[in-house]
């Protein structure tokens, strides 16, 4: 097979492939397309008009009676300020376990990342009885520091597991020329391994930021005061209030989405990086 036969074969496949990938793409962000499509519609055109339909006026009015309805200058700050308390906690800790694990090989290191292994297949939803007991006997109900010490209980054995893939990429060598260069070993750490592990770090905000933004059955759980409620919380009190005006639900889902959108948009570089090389390495 000559040369210009193999780049034809080679060009046909790559048009197969994006062609398969574009359809992919239009399945997964046609429903998305609908939900932005009611979210500007009328009562009426939600139930009579055709969902691909656009609406007649755009109806901004959804979004401002969403605003006021979830309380959002209340619970946007408490849903972002769990997050991201959550999740710097997790990658501090997760980081430095997981390296821990790598580097020490006495047995005691191994039975510990078993544990942690074990811990992800006990979901956290099964022990919620447990859990709000241990919680409610410790004054985590209702704290804003409780349920972000729970978030961070529940993530770790995942947040573990996912950087000990990603430190055999981490070559020994530099930490050992750190080492002889008179460096502790918390300069090592935050100074030499760190910043090799960005597209790690990416991976682990990226996932756990998902899915403590969009928690709902533990803030549920241990949030019953209105003033620390999240936005999940209060979008399912809305859908229940709101019973026969799903227009106004569907603008406050859409208008929970955007800080969580733009977190993944912003990281997206190193979340695909680092998601490629724990496939290959890990």
């Amino acid at each position: 097979m000559d040369t210009t036969e193999r780049q034809e074969k080679f060009t046909w496949k790559k048009g197969v492939v994006q062609l398969l990938m574009t359809v992919v793409a239009m399945i997964f962000i046609f429903p998305v397309l609908i939900i932005l499509n009611y979210s500007f519609k009328t009562k009426k055109e939600l139930y009579l008009s055709n969902p691909l339909s656009f609406p007649t006026s755009f109806q901004i009015g959804n979004y401002q009676k969403a605003f006021k309805k979830l309380d959002m200058l209340r619970t946007y700050p408490n849903t972002i300020l769990y997050t991201f308390l959550s999740v710097v906690v997790l990658a501090l800790l997760c980081g430095v376990t997981a390296w821990a694990i790598a580097r020490c090989h006495h047995k005691i290191f191994k039975f510990l990342y078993i544990y942690f292994i074990v811990g992800i297949l006990l979901p956290y939803q099964a022990l919620f009885l447990s859990i709000f007991i241990v919680g409610n006997k410790l004054g985590f109900v209702n704290t804003r520091h409780g349920i972000i010490f729970m978030y961070v209980a529940t993530g770790i054995s995942f947040g573990i597991f996912l950087m000990n893939s990603f430190m055999s990429t981490v070559p020994v060598e530099l930490e050992e020329a750190a080492k002889i260069d008179g460096c502790s070993i918390f300069q090592i750490y935050f100074m030499v391994v760190m910043p090799l592990l960005k597209p790690a770090l990416a991976t682990l905000v990226i996932m756990q930021a998902f899915q403590i933004w969009n928690d709902f059955l533990m803030a549920n759980l241990y949030l019953s005061d209105k003033g620390l409620k999240t936005l999940t919380v209060s979008i399912q009190s809305l859908f229940s209030a709101q019973s026969s005006d799903y227009t106004t639900a569907i603008a406050a889902i859409v208008l929970s989405v955007v800080p969580i959108a733009a977190l993944f948009l912003s990281l997206q570089k190193y979340f695909i990086k680092g998601m490629t090389v724990g496939a290959v390495k890990g």
